[in-house]
């Protein structure tokens, strides 16, 4: 774990002293590494127990594969990026690039700290650059505002939660994740459990909780786009989990029951809004909200099929949402719009790109063999197995889902078309590089399914 961290840094440091037309080629190659790195986490964690890497860093079955799911989207965040920053120069170029990287050393942290404490400061840390990242390379102007909305939601949710923290420490019981001698029940109400967790569902974020979520994703940059749908939600679920040992018995007798069906109808509603959005990266967002809304909840049954299903659905998402905003930038580079309506039948001039999206809407959508619907029916059923009434929104949910799913392909992929889109219409090798190394994962988790869990 200290080798992935000292490498990340080297690399940032290597990336100041590389040549100016070798920085894109050098910078992808070297953080490249790093997921080779991250592959022997794999080999070296044992199923049930931590794998002690260092005194704070260790590694687990929950830990491991969204490691090595950052270690192998961040380089392909870069290669997504690489056209929208040719105009910028090399100074705003390494800065663009040492952002992504900081971004992975907390996200390495973050996954793999043992200590509290430690947790909590990397889990904010990953706040700076992902917002000098939406308000330095966004496309809009509306990027500060969406800045503003980022900052708020994340800093005032994680008050309450390092204040509980602070509460724990000062008390002198163990902050260790574990090692756990103590009984939370003896110093957490049930109140301040609901405001502990409060920081990670707005991470995550489930409804009403998202409003930061479609503005930060439609203002941010290709590569934060796919960073926050990829990686940076998943520390919302990542957090939940791992202070569920701390915080379940409060939890489980007073807020999971109307946790779930907050949670469950939230999905719900939000793949409503799905339904009538025209824009293509806000539909993304939503849909993500969607996901991890019925996500959260199925973490509140506290099952131990909850949490497979839980880690199955994270890693999912993160690689078919990063792939669907990586497919919404190839559009929106030829047509210079984001609207459903202007990208239309776009697929006549792009040539295997409806391929792609099939695939990947498939995905969004849960179509079995692939492993969203895997993580989905173990989470259903984990949802009603807690309670038979939770039918009715999980059915709701999985008929609108499909609904807005298959009218992104449709829309996309059939109907007129403008003369323009027949202008630009080679896509590169780049692009078929960044569409593949979503495709791969995807693939691989289909033959070893195990490689989640």
């Amino acid at each position: 774990m200290i080798t992935l961290i000292l490498t990340t840094v080297g690399i940032i440091i290597s990336t100041w002293i590389t040549p100016n037309n070798k920085i894109w080629e050098t910078s992808i190659f070297q953080i490249s590494l790093t997921f080779l790195f991250s592959c022997f986490l794999y080999s070296s964690t044992n199923n049930i127990y931590w794998s002690h890497l260092s005194s704070l860093l260790v590694t687990d079955n929950i830990s491991t594969p969204l490691i090595i799911l950052s270690c192998w989207l961040i380089p392909v965040t870069l290669l997504a990026s690489i056209n929208s920053l040719s105009n910028s120069n090399s100074n705003s170029k390494r800065t663009f690039i040492s952002f992504n990287f900081f971004i992975l050393i907390a996200l390495i942290i973050t996954f793999s700290t043992t200590n509290l404490i430690l947790f909590f400061i990397a889990f904010e840390t990953t706040l700076i650059p992902t917002l000098l990242l939406i308000s330095r390379w966004g496309m809009q102007k509306e990027r500060i505002e969406a800045s503003y909305y980022f900052v708020f939601y994340t800093l005032i949710s994680s008050l309450p939660l390092l204040i509980s923290l602070l509460i724990i420490y000062f008390s002198e019981y163990n902050t260790n994740l574990i090692n756990v001698n103590w009984n939370p029940s003896n110093i957490i109400s049930p109140s301040l459990t609901l405001f502990c967790i409060l920081a990670f569902l707005v991470k995550v974020p489930i409804f009403t909780f998202h409003l930061w979520l479609p503005k930060a994703h439609v203002e941010a940059p290709i590569a934060g786009s796919m960073i926050l749908a990829a990686i940076l939600l998943k520390m919302g679920g990542y957090g939940f989990i791992r202070l569920h040992q701390f915080f379940w018995e409060p939890l489980s007798n007073n807020i999971a029951p109307l946790l779930i069906f907050y949670c469950c109808w939230g999905g719900v509603l939000t793949s409503l809004i799905c339904i009538t959005q025209t824009d293509l990266k806000s539909l993304i967002a939503y849909s993500s909200v969607s996901h991890m809304s019925f996500m959260i909840a199925n973490l509140s049954t506290g099952t131990e099929w909850a949490l497979k299903a839980s880690i199955i659905i994270m890693i999912a998402h993160g690689i078919v949402s990063s792939a669907l905003f990586a497919l919404a930038n190839i559009f929106y580079e030829r047509s210079g719009s984001r609207t459903l309506l202007i990208n239309r039948s776009l697929k006549a001039a792009i040539g295997l790109l409806p391929i792609f999206w099939l695939i990947f809407v498939s995905a969004n959508l849960g179509l079995p063999p692939l492993p969203n619907a895997i993580g989905e029916i173990l989470a259903f059923s984990s949802i009603l197995s807690w309670s038979t009434l939770a039918f009715w929104p999980i059915a709701l949910g999985v008929v609108l889902t499909s609904i807005f799913s298959l009218s992104i392909y449709q829309l996309l992929n059939s109907g007129w078309s403008h003369k323009w889109n027949m202008m630009n219409n080679n896509i590169s090798e780049r692009e078929y590089l960044m569409i593949t190394l979503h495709l791969l994962p995807l693939i691989s988790l289909i033959i070893t399914p195990n490689l989640m869990t």
